[in-house]
Protein backbone atom coordinates (compact mmCIF):
# COMPACT_ATOMS: atom_id res chain seq x y z
CA UNK A 1 0.00 0.00 0.00
CA UNK A 2 1.16 3.56 -0.75
CA UNK A 3 1.21 6.00 1.70
CA UNK A 4 -0.83 8.66 0.50
CA UNK A 5 1.87 11.28 2.57
CA UNK A 6 5.16 12.12 0.63
CA UNK A 7 7.33 12.60 3.67
CA UNK A 8 6.70 9.51 5.06
CA UNK A 9 7.31 7.55 2.03
CA UNK A 10 10.32 9.38 2.30
CA UNK A 11 11.02 7.83 5.60
CA UNK A 12 10.55 4.17 4.20
CA UNK A 13 7.22 3.39 5.09
CA UNK A 14 7.05 -0.10 6.04
CA UNK A 15 4.06 -1.84 5.12
CA UNK A 16 3.55 -5.95 5.43
CA UNK A 17 1.14 -8.60 6.23
CA UNK A 18 3.48 -11.49 5.94
CA UNK A 19 3.89 -13.89 9.10
CA UNK A 20 7.78 -13.83 10.16
CA UNK A 21 8.90 -17.06 9.92
CA UNK A 22 8.05 -19.39 12.45
CA UNK A 23 5.59 -16.66 13.61
CA UNK A 24 6.04 -16.12 17.39
CA UNK A 25 7.97 -19.17 18.14
CA UNK A 26 11.55 -17.45 18.01
CA UNK A 27 14.25 -19.81 16.62
CA UNK A 28 17.11 -20.34 19.63
CA UNK A 29 19.37 -17.74 18.10
CA UNK A 30 16.88 -15.29 19.44
CA UNK A 31 17.06 -17.10 22.90
CA UNK A 32 21.00 -16.50 22.77
CA UNK A 33 23.55 -13.95 24.05
CA UNK A 34 22.28 -11.64 21.78
CA UNK A 35 18.82 -10.82 22.65
CA UNK A 36 19.84 -10.30 26.20
CA UNK A 37 19.13 -6.57 26.97
CA UNK A 38 21.66 -3.48 26.50
CA UNK A 39 23.14 -1.98 29.39
CA UNK A 40 22.23 1.95 29.01
CA UNK A 41 23.77 4.18 31.49
CA UNK A 42 21.38 7.00 32.93
CA UNK A 43 22.98 9.17 30.72
CA UNK A 44 21.79 7.66 27.22
CA UNK A 45 18.15 7.67 25.91
CA UNK A 46 16.46 4.54 25.20
CA UNK A 47 15.62 3.38 21.70
CA UNK A 48 11.90 3.04 22.28
CA UNK A 49 9.17 1.20 19.80
CA UNK A 50 5.38 1.69 19.89
CA UNK A 51 3.22 -0.91 19.43
CA UNK A 52 -0.09 1.05 18.39
CA UNK A 53 -0.34 4.24 17.89
CA UNK A 54 -3.65 6.28 18.63
CA UNK A 55 -5.94 6.27 21.50
CA UNK A 56 -3.85 4.96 24.90
CA UNK A 57 -1.24 4.39 22.93
CA UNK A 58 -0.57 8.35 22.35
CA UNK A 59 -0.60 8.63 25.96
CA UNK A 60 2.26 5.98 26.50
CA UNK A 61 4.63 7.47 23.53
CA UNK A 62 4.23 11.17 24.77
CA UNK A 63 5.28 9.59 27.85
CA UNK A 64 8.35 8.30 26.41
CA UNK A 65 9.58 11.02 23.94
CA UNK A 66 12.20 12.46 26.19
CA UNK A 67 13.63 9.15 24.77
CA UNK A 68 14.75 8.02 21.55
CA UNK A 69 11.42 6.98 19.32
CA UNK A 70 12.96 4.93 16.82
CA UNK A 71 10.11 3.23 15.40
CA UNK A 72 5.78 3.47 15.32
CA UNK A 73 3.74 0.18 14.49
CA UNK A 74 -0.41 0.83 13.96
CA UNK A 75 -2.02 -2.21 11.99
CA UNK A 76 -4.27 1.79 10.98
CA UNK A 77 -2.33 3.79 8.72
CA UNK A 78 -4.00 6.59 9.08
CA UNK A 79 -3.23 6.48 13.02
CA UNK A 80 0.07 5.52 12.38
CA UNK A 81 0.76 8.32 9.63
CA UNK A 82 -0.96 11.07 11.80
CA UNK A 83 1.93 9.72 15.30
CA UNK A 84 4.59 9.54 12.43
CA UNK A 85 4.23 13.14 11.39
CA UNK A 86 4.97 13.85 15.34
CA UNK A 87 8.31 11.76 15.45
CA UNK A 88 9.86 11.98 12.01
CA UNK A 89 12.58 10.45 12.88
CA UNK A 90 10.99 7.06 13.80
CA UNK A 91 10.17 3.99 11.37
CA UNK A 92 6.88 2.90 10.48
CA UNK A 93 5.82 -0.38 10.39
CA UNK A 94 2.30 -2.36 10.09
CA UNK A 95 3.53 -5.67 11.65
CA UNK A 96 5.32 -5.15 14.83
CA UNK A 97 6.67 -9.22 14.55
CA UNK A 98 8.09 -7.64 11.26
CA UNK A 99 9.39 -4.44 13.52
CA UNK A 100 11.03 -6.68 16.29
CA UNK A 101 12.69 -8.71 13.75
CA UNK A 102 14.19 -5.99 11.72
CA UNK A 103 15.34 -3.69 13.98
CA UNK A 104 18.08 -4.64 16.55
CA UNK A 105 18.56 -1.18 17.56
CA UNK A 106 15.83 -1.35 20.11
CA UNK A 107 16.17 -1.22 23.35
CA UNK A 108 12.55 -0.80 24.78
CA UNK A 109 8.87 -1.12 23.45
CA UNK A 110 5.46 0.63 24.99
CA UNK A 111 2.28 -2.37 23.80
CA UNK A 112 -0.67 -0.44 23.52
CA UNK A 113 -2.90 -2.60 21.41
CA UNK A 114 -6.36 -3.96 22.18
CA UNK A 115 -6.29 -7.20 24.55
CA UNK A 116 -5.87 -9.71 21.90
CA UNK A 117 -2.43 -8.93 21.69
CA UNK A 118 -0.72 -7.89 24.40
CA UNK A 119 0.73 -11.12 24.91
CA UNK A 120 1.94 -11.98 21.79
CA UNK A 121 4.19 -8.58 21.33
CA UNK A 122 4.79 -8.03 24.70
CA UNK A 123 6.69 -11.86 24.96
CA UNK A 124 8.27 -11.77 21.55
CA UNK A 125 10.04 -8.17 23.02
CA UNK A 126 11.36 -9.82 25.94
CA UNK A 127 12.55 -12.88 24.20
CA UNK A 128 14.54 -10.44 22.11
CA UNK A 129 16.28 -8.90 25.18
CA UNK A 130 13.60 -5.66 24.98
CA UNK A 131 12.52 -4.15 28.28
CA UNK A 132 8.18 -3.76 28.00
CA UNK A 133 6.10 -1.09 29.24
CA UNK A 134 2.50 -2.99 28.45
CA UNK A 135 -0.72 -1.85 29.11
CA UNK A 136 -3.63 -3.24 31.47
CA UNK A 137 -4.68 -5.59 31.22
CA UNK A 138 -1.28 -7.56 30.80
CA UNK A 139 -3.22 -10.32 29.08
CA UNK A 140 -5.95 -11.37 27.60
CA UNK A 141 -5.98 -14.92 29.49
CA UNK A 142 -4.50 -15.96 32.54
CA UNK A 143 -2.57 -18.24 31.00
CA UNK A 144 -0.97 -15.56 29.11
CA UNK A 145 -0.27 -13.49 32.14
CA UNK A 146 1.34 -16.65 33.79
CA UNK A 147 3.73 -17.31 30.74
CA UNK A 148 4.52 -13.14 30.06
CA UNK A 149 5.53 -13.62 34.15
CA UNK A 150 7.83 -16.44 33.46
CA UNK A 151 9.57 -15.14 30.40
CA UNK A 152 9.95 -11.44 32.35
CA UNK A 153 11.94 -13.65 35.19
CA UNK A 154 14.26 -15.62 32.23
CA UNK A 155 14.78 -13.02 29.65
CA UNK A 156 15.33 -10.14 33.50
CA UNK A 157 14.14 -7.49 31.10
CA UNK A 158 12.84 -4.48 32.99
CA UNK A 159 8.66 -4.39 32.56
CA UNK A 160 5.59 -2.62 34.29
CA UNK A 161 1.91 -2.63 33.36
CA UNK A 162 0.03 0.65 32.81
CA UNK A 163 -2.07 1.19 35.70
CA UNK A 164 -0.42 3.76 36.22
CA UNK A 165 -2.08 4.04 39.42
CA UNK A 166 0.26 2.06 40.95
CA UNK A 167 2.94 5.19 40.41
CA UNK A 168 0.68 7.67 42.48
CA UNK A 169 1.92 8.76 46.04
CA UNK A 170 -1.53 8.28 46.82
CA UNK A 171 -1.63 4.65 46.31
CA UNK A 172 1.56 4.27 48.06
CA UNK A 173 0.14 5.54 51.26
CA UNK A 174 -2.88 3.78 51.30
CA UNK A 175 -0.56 0.98 50.60
CA UNK A 176 1.53 2.43 53.72
CA UNK A 177 -0.91 3.28 56.39
CA UNK A 178 -3.09 -0.68 55.54
CA UNK A 179 0.19 -2.50 56.15
CA UNK A 180 1.24 -0.38 59.35
CA UNK A 181 -2.43 -1.69 60.67
CA UNK A 182 -3.93 2.10 60.99
CA UNK A 183 -7.48 0.78 59.90
CA UNK A 184 -6.79 -2.53 61.80
CA UNK A 185 -7.75 -6.05 60.07
CA UNK A 186 -9.38 -6.06 57.04
CA UNK A 187 -11.08 -8.91 55.92
CA UNK A 188 -13.72 -7.19 53.56
CA UNK A 189 -13.20 -5.15 50.26
CA UNK A 190 -15.78 -3.38 47.81
CA UNK A 191 -14.40 -2.38 44.38
CA UNK A 192 -16.60 -0.79 41.37
CA UNK A 193 -16.32 0.93 38.31
CA UNK A 194 -18.65 3.10 35.98
CA UNK A 195 -17.87 0.97 32.78
CA UNK A 196 -18.71 -0.57 30.40
CA UNK A 197 -18.88 2.49 28.70
CA UNK A 198 -19.19 0.77 25.15
CA UNK A 199 -21.79 -1.72 24.18
CA UNK A 200 -21.32 -5.01 25.95
CA UNK A 201 -24.25 -8.03 26.30
CA UNK A 202 -24.85 -8.25 22.54
CA UNK A 203 -25.06 -10.78 20.08
CA UNK A 204 -22.62 -11.27 17.06
CA UNK A 205 -23.92 -9.09 14.14
CA UNK A 206 -25.76 -10.64 11.22
CA UNK A 207 -24.28 -7.90 8.68
CA UNK A 208 -20.64 -6.69 8.01
CA UNK A 209 -18.90 -4.63 6.01
CA UNK A 210 -16.04 -3.98 3.82
CA UNK A 211 -13.06 -2.36 6.23
CA UNK A 212 -12.02 1.00 6.05
CA UNK A 213 -8.87 1.25 3.47
CA UNK A 214 -6.33 2.42 5.99
CA UNK A 215 -6.91 -0.62 8.69
CA UNK A 216 -5.26 -4.34 7.78
CA UNK A 217 -8.37 -6.24 9.16
CA UNK A 218 -6.17 -9.30 9.24
CA UNK A 219 -3.10 -8.01 11.65
CA UNK A 220 -5.90 -6.19 13.47
CA UNK A 221 -7.64 -9.75 14.00
CA UNK A 222 -4.23 -11.58 14.62
CA UNK A 223 -4.61 -14.29 17.39
CA UNK A 224 -8.40 -13.88 17.40
CA UNK A 225 -10.32 -16.27 15.08
CA UNK A 226 -11.12 -14.78 11.81
CA UNK A 227 -14.28 -12.57 11.22
CA UNK A 228 -15.70 -10.65 8.94
CA UNK A 229 -15.39 -6.63 9.48
CA UNK A 230 -18.00 -4.69 11.61
CA UNK A 231 -17.39 -0.90 12.91
CA UNK A 232 -18.98 -2.39 16.37
CA UNK A 233 -15.29 -4.19 16.64
CA UNK A 234 -12.84 -1.58 16.09
CA UNK A 235 -11.33 1.09 16.67
CA UNK A 236 -13.10 1.15 20.17
CA UNK A 237 -15.62 -0.76 21.14
CA UNK A 238 -13.09 -4.19 21.29
CA UNK A 239 -13.36 -4.09 24.79
CA UNK A 240 -16.76 -5.80 25.04
CA UNK A 241 -15.78 -8.91 23.28
CA UNK A 242 -14.91 -11.64 24.45
CA UNK A 243 -12.45 -12.64 21.13
CA UNK A 244 -10.49 -9.32 21.56
CA UNK A 245 -11.26 -7.72 25.26
CA UNK A 246 -11.86 -8.18 29.28
CA UNK A 247 -14.71 -6.38 29.73
CA UNK A 248 -15.03 -3.84 32.23
CA UNK A 249 -13.06 -6.08 34.72
CA UNK A 250 -10.57 -5.95 32.69
CA UNK A 251 -10.17 -2.17 31.51
CA UNK A 252 -10.52 -0.90 35.16
CA UNK A 253 -10.11 -4.03 37.25
CA UNK A 254 -6.14 -3.81 37.23
CA UNK A 255 -7.06 -0.11 38.11
CA UNK A 256 -9.55 -0.22 40.86
CA UNK A 257 -8.46 -3.29 43.07
CA UNK A 258 -4.53 -2.72 42.71
CA UNK A 259 -4.29 -0.34 45.84
CA UNK A 260 -6.39 -2.95 47.98
CA UNK A 261 -4.85 -5.84 46.28
CA UNK A 262 -1.14 -4.26 47.07
CA UNK A 263 -1.62 -3.43 50.24
CA UNK A 264 -3.33 -6.86 51.67
CA UNK A 265 -0.65 -8.31 50.37
CA UNK A 266 -3.01 -10.74 47.99
CA UNK A 267 -2.31 -13.69 45.40
CA UNK A 268 -4.80 -16.01 43.74
CA UNK A 269 -8.14 -16.24 45.06
CA UNK A 270 -8.83 -20.01 46.01
CA UNK A 271 -12.39 -19.34 45.43
CA UNK A 272 -14.31 -17.02 42.55
CA UNK A 273 -18.44 -16.34 41.97
CA UNK A 274 -19.89 -13.94 40.02
CA UNK A 275 -23.58 -13.11 38.85
CA UNK A 276 -24.82 -10.91 35.91
CA UNK A 277 -27.17 -9.48 33.13
CA UNK A 278 -26.57 -12.98 31.55
CA UNK A 279 -23.66 -14.01 29.39
CA UNK A 280 -23.38 -14.94 25.70
CA UNK A 281 -20.52 -16.45 23.77
CA UNK A 282 -19.84 -12.86 22.46
CA UNK A 283 -20.09 -10.23 24.78
CA UNK A 284 -19.29 -9.54 28.16
CA UNK A 285 -22.62 -8.86 30.09
CA UNK A 286 -24.19 -5.67 30.74
CA UNK A 287 -23.05 -5.64 34.51
CA UNK A 288 -21.37 -8.08 36.46
CA UNK A 289 -20.89 -8.58 40.63
CA UNK A 290 -18.13 -10.65 41.10
CA UNK A 291 -16.81 -12.11 44.82
CA UNK A 292 -13.39 -13.29 45.02
CA UNK A 293 -12.00 -15.00 48.46
CA UNK A 294 -8.82 -15.36 49.34
CA UNK A 295 -7.15 -17.51 52.40
CA UNK A 296 -5.14 -16.43 55.27
CA UNK A 297 -1.43 -15.20 54.83
CA UNK A 298 0.59 -15.70 57.51
CA UNK A 299 -1.18 -13.67 60.10
CA UNK A 300 -3.37 -11.84 57.56
CA UNK A 301 -6.99 -12.58 57.95
CA UNK A 302 -9.10 -13.79 55.29
CA UNK A 303 -10.46 -11.36 52.83
CA UNK A 304 -13.47 -11.21 50.50
CA UNK A 305 -13.63 -8.60 47.85
CA UNK A 306 -16.68 -7.95 45.74
CA UNK A 307 -16.31 -5.95 42.84
CA UNK A 308 -19.05 -4.23 40.82
CA UNK A 309 -19.28 -2.85 37.40
CA UNK A 310 -22.32 -1.75 34.87
CA UNK A 311 -23.82 0.82 37.37
CA UNK A 312 -24.14 -1.81 40.22
CA UNK A 313 -22.20 -0.06 43.44
CA UNK A 314 -21.70 -1.16 46.73
CA UNK A 315 -24.33 0.49 49.52
CA UNK A 316 -23.38 3.48 50.68
CA UNK A 317 -24.09 2.46 53.87
CA UNK A 318 -20.45 1.69 54.04
CA UNK A 319 -19.26 4.91 54.02
CA UNK A 320 -21.41 6.43 56.34
CA UNK A 321 -24.30 7.45 53.77
CA UNK A 322 -21.70 9.50 52.12
CA UNK A 323 -21.38 9.52 47.92
CA UNK A 324 -19.56 7.22 46.32
CA UNK A 325 -16.90 8.15 43.47
CA UNK A 326 -17.77 6.73 39.85
CA UNK A 327 -14.11 4.29 40.43
CA UNK A 328 -13.20 2.91 43.91
CA UNK A 329 -12.25 1.29 46.33
CA UNK A 330 -13.35 0.77 50.34
CA UNK A 331 -11.44 -1.43 52.49
CA UNK A 332 -13.21 -2.12 55.80
CA UNK A 333 -10.83 -2.85 58.88
CA UNK A 334 -11.20 -3.70 62.80
CA UNK A 335 -10.38 -0.03 63.34
CA UNK A 336 -11.42 2.06 60.60
CA UNK A 337 -12.69 2.31 56.93
CA UNK A 338 -10.70 3.43 53.69
CA UNK A 339 -12.47 4.67 50.57
CA UNK A 340 -9.94 5.55 47.82
CA UNK A 341 -10.28 6.05 44.47
CA UNK A 342 -8.11 4.21 42.69
CA UNK A 343 -5.96 5.94 39.65
CA UNK A 344 -6.31 9.04 40.46
CA UNK A 345 -4.27 11.16 42.45
CA UNK A 346 -6.55 13.13 44.54
CA UNK A 347 -6.03 10.81 47.52
CA UNK A 348 -8.43 9.17 49.64
CA UNK A 349 -10.91 9.60 52.84
CA UNK A 350 -10.59 7.72 56.33
CA UNK A 351 -13.40 6.79 58.09
CA UNK A 352 -15.04 7.73 60.55
CA UNK A 353 -13.84 11.22 59.94
CA UNK A 354 -13.85 12.12 63.78
CA UNK A 355 -11.62 9.01 64.80
CA UNK A 356 -9.10 10.39 62.20
CA UNK A 357 -9.40 13.72 62.43
CA UNK A 358 -5.78 15.02 62.38
CA UNK A 359 -4.50 11.87 61.36
CA UNK A 360 -0.85 12.00 60.60
CA UNK A 361 -0.34 8.14 60.09
CA UNK A 362 3.06 5.91 60.24
CA UNK A 363 6.05 6.92 58.54
CA UNK A 364 6.14 6.56 54.79
CA UNK A 365 7.93 2.97 53.68
CA UNK A 366 7.52 2.43 50.07
CA UNK A 367 9.84 3.83 47.98
CA UNK A 368 7.75 7.16 45.18
CA UNK A 369 7.98 7.92 41.61
CA UNK A 370 7.91 11.45 41.52
CA UNK A 371 7.93 11.75 37.63
CA UNK A 372 4.98 9.22 37.04
CA UNK A 373 4.94 5.70 35.68
CA UNK A 374 6.94 6.08 32.45
CA UNK A 375 9.64 7.85 34.05
CA UNK A 376 10.10 5.36 36.77
CA UNK A 377 10.25 2.74 33.63
CA UNK A 378 12.60 4.25 31.89
CA UNK A 379 15.04 5.22 34.96
CA UNK A 380 14.45 1.49 35.30
CA UNK A 381 15.48 0.11 32.22
CA UNK A 382 18.73 2.65 32.70
CA UNK A 383 19.86 0.79 35.80
CA UNK A 384 17.85 2.47 38.33
CA UNK A 385 15.23 1.46 40.83
CA UNK A 386 12.91 -1.06 40.12
CA UNK A 387 9.62 -0.73 38.91
CA UNK A 388 6.74 -1.94 41.53
CA UNK A 389 4.45 -2.78 38.79
CA UNK A 390 6.48 -5.30 37.10
CA UNK A 391 5.07 -8.23 35.51
CA UNK A 392 5.84 -10.15 38.68
CA UNK A 393 3.63 -8.29 40.58
CA UNK A 394 0.95 -7.03 37.81
CA UNK A 395 0.95 -10.61 36.67
CA UNK A 396 -0.50 -12.16 39.58
CA UNK A 397 -3.36 -8.81 39.85
CA UNK A 398 -4.26 -9.51 35.95
CA UNK A 399 -4.39 -13.28 36.87
CA UNK A 400 -7.08 -12.55 39.45
CA UNK A 401 -8.82 -10.25 38.05
CA UNK A 402 -9.05 -12.25 34.76
CA UNK A 403 -10.03 -15.25 36.75
CA UNK A 404 -13.71 -13.31 37.29
CA UNK A 405 -14.19 -13.62 33.83
CA UNK A 406 -14.04 -16.74 33.58
CA UNK A 407 -16.70 -17.60 36.88
CA UNK A 408 -18.89 -15.01 34.67
CA UNK A 409 -17.83 -17.00 31.84
CA UNK A 410 -19.27 -21.05 33.22
CA UNK A 411 -22.39 -19.51 35.37
CA UNK A 412 -20.91 -21.24 38.80
CA UNK A 413 -18.53 -20.66 41.78
CA UNK A 414 -15.20 -22.07 40.81
CA UNK A 415 -12.77 -23.46 43.26
CA UNK A 416 -9.16 -22.47 42.00
CA UNK A 417 -5.69 -23.92 41.87
CA UNK A 418 -3.16 -21.31 40.92
CA UNK A 419 -0.35 -23.69 40.45
CA UNK A 420 -1.69 -25.73 38.28
CA UNK A 421 -3.81 -22.92 36.55
CA UNK A 422 -7.24 -25.01 36.82
CA UNK A 423 -10.27 -24.95 38.34
CA UNK A 424 -10.71 -28.15 40.33
CA UNK A 425 -14.14 -28.29 40.05
CA UNK A 426 -15.11 -26.76 36.75
CA UNK A 427 -12.99 -28.23 33.76
CA UNK A 428 -15.06 -26.73 31.29
CA UNK A 429 -13.26 -23.26 32.53
CA UNK A 430 -10.30 -24.95 31.02
CA UNK A 431 -11.23 -23.08 27.19
CA UNK A 432 -11.51 -19.55 29.07
CA UNK A 433 -8.10 -20.15 30.89
CA UNK A 434 -5.80 -20.82 28.21
CA UNK A 435 -7.41 -19.63 24.59
CA UNK A 436 -6.84 -21.60 20.93
CA UNK A 437 -4.81 -18.77 18.35
CA UNK A 438 -5.11 -18.59 15.00
CA UNK A 439 -2.74 -20.23 12.65
CA UNK A 440 0.29 -18.62 12.42
CA UNK A 441 0.13 -16.39 15.64
CA UNK A 442 0.95 -19.46 18.04
CA UNK A 443 2.52 -18.49 21.34
CA UNK A 444 4.02 -21.35 23.04
CA UNK A 445 5.72 -21.64 26.89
Amino acid sequence: MTSRNPQINRRRFIYTTSAVAGGLLLPASYLSAAARPRRISPNEKLNIAAIGAGGQAATDINGCAAENIVALCDVDQKRLEERGAKYPKAKLYRDYRKMLEEMKEIDAVTVSTPDHHHAHAAVMAMRLGKHVYCQKPMAHSIWEARLMREVAAKTKVVTQMGNQGHSYDSTRRVVELVQAGEIGEVREVHVWTDRPIWPQGMERPKDSSAPPEHLDWDLWIGPAPMRPYHSSYAPFNWRGWWDFGTGAPGDMGCHNADAAYWALKLDAPVSVEAESSGVNSETCPKWSIVRSHFAARGKLPPVTMTWYDGAKMPSRDLVDGQELPKNGTIMIGSKGKIVFRDWNPDGFRLLPEDKFKDFKGSAPTIQRAPNGPYREWIEACKGGAPCLSNFDYAGRLTEFVLLGNVALRVGKKIEWDARKLRATNCPEADQYIRREYRKGWELKA
